[in-house]
């Protein structure tokens, strides 16, 4: 089915950069929002957003005129019943997408796709909530939608195999690399990066070192391009911290996934990085907030633990049958802006190595949470 008019439900930030997407590829679309604050904020947002393109002379002004007019604002839920595809991105509430489900099963089309953007509700639970759940599937991308190359594709239970592959050839016309997730916890992106921060936030609280050691270890030896620490002030730790501990409740309060109590320290005094000003470090001086711990482990034995967990959790996406492993590396490449992908990166370093590693973790602490994946031992 050639998709030509798309809806929007849910007029925010993420909205509105999946609805400037559509059009930039020939569809027309319609914001949907029961808020006409929100649709007035929208229409604003992509018209300045468009604006600077044409400043910084990366589109012309006639294209963006015409993305323009190719968009409606409303708030009248009928408006979006012709629509081929419709993208709900609202609140991550069960009850009131299930809501919406049914008010969108009641007036779509039976041929139309409908999909959710939801970072962390299941998406065979909210496809039993429509009328044809074997037309429904999560589209989940990533913030900013324009610039962001990844979106996860996760199939429901009950979605069609025919569904699937309409989602990721639309992705493909509208220039996304697509990966296919099965409906776990955290799909890709979000699973894999955990030990990215609970290991960094595990080797301060031992005392072993410094928010601002582990940041520079990570960046120095890793490359990435912030620290743990200043990439969770950066996403907030109000949105941070609710994953993880999404994440964690619902993998059955798997130690691996498990929050840690300084993160949440700062979520209970509103320290919540950087658009509060202060968070693990203050904005913009960008002091530690939190007391110094000299470091006691060199940069690269920072560097060597939590890169140890991080491939371990990525072969063990791939063992478990969540992705495979060319998704998971172009997953955390793309999703998340890591140097590499975390197989072909383990690989180099060497698999036996990541193996030696778990097993000294595991024979020091004695805890589940550093359990070799058995994807290892077939590598």
């Amino acid at each position: 089915m050639k998709i030509k008019k798309v809806a929007i439900i849910g007029a925010g930030a993420m909205g509105t950069g999946i609805g400037q997407v559509a059009a930039a590829h020939g569809c027309s679309v319609v914001f949907y929002d029961s808020l006409e604050s929100s649709l007035t904020k929208s229409r604003d947002s992509l018209v300045n957003t468009l604006d600077k393109l044409v400043g910084k002379e990366k589109m012309q002004r006639g294209k963006a005129d015409e993305l323009v007019r190719a968009c409606h604002w409303t708030h009248q839920l009928a408006e979006v019943a012709d629509a081929d595809l419709i993208v709900e991105a609202i609140i991550e509430n069960f009850e009131i997408k299930k809501e919406l489900f049914a008010s969108l099963s009641a007036i779509v089309s039976e041929s139309a796709l409908i999909v959710s953007n939801t970072s962390s509700l299941s998406i065979t639970a909210l496809a039993s909530t429509v009328k044809h759940p074997e037309r429904f599937a999560g589209l989940h991308f990533f913030n900013p939608a324009p610039v962001m190359k990844l979106v996860e594709v996760i199939p429901a239970l009950q979605t069609a195999k025919e569904t699937t592959e309409e989602l990721i050839g639309l992705m493909a016309d509208w220039s996304k690399v697509a990966v296919t997730a099965r409906n776990t916890p955290g799909f890709i992106v979000n699973r894999v990066a955990r030990p990215f921060y609970g290991e960094a936030l595990r080797i301060y609280d031992e005392g072993l070192g410094g928010c601002a050691d582990i940041d520079r270890a990570m960046k120095t030896i890793g490359g990435f391009r912030m620290g743990p620490f200043e990439l969770m002030d950066f996403i907030g730790h109000d949105v941070n911290y609710r994953v993880t501990e999404t994440v964690y409740q619902a993998m059955f309060q798997d130690p691996r996934y498990r929050p840690s109590l300084t993160q949440k320290s700062l979520l209970d005094a509103g320290w919540l990085g950087r658009k509060a000003g202060r968070g693990f470090y203050t904005y913009p001086e960008g002091k530690e907030t939190l007391p110094h711990k000299e470091a006691s482990i060199s940069d690269e034995e920072i560097f060597n633990r939590i890169f140890t967990l991080l491939v371990n959790e990525a072969a063990d996406a791939v063992y478990m049958g969540i992705c495979t492993e060319v998704d998971v590396d172009h997953a955390m490449r793309l999703g998340t802006n890591y140097p590499r992908g975390l197989m072909e990166w383990g690989r180099d370093y060497g698999f036996q190595r990541i193996a030696s590693n778990m097993r000294a973790l595991y024979e020091t602490y004695q805890e589940d949470r550093y359990r070799l994946s058995p994807l290892f031992k077939r590598l």
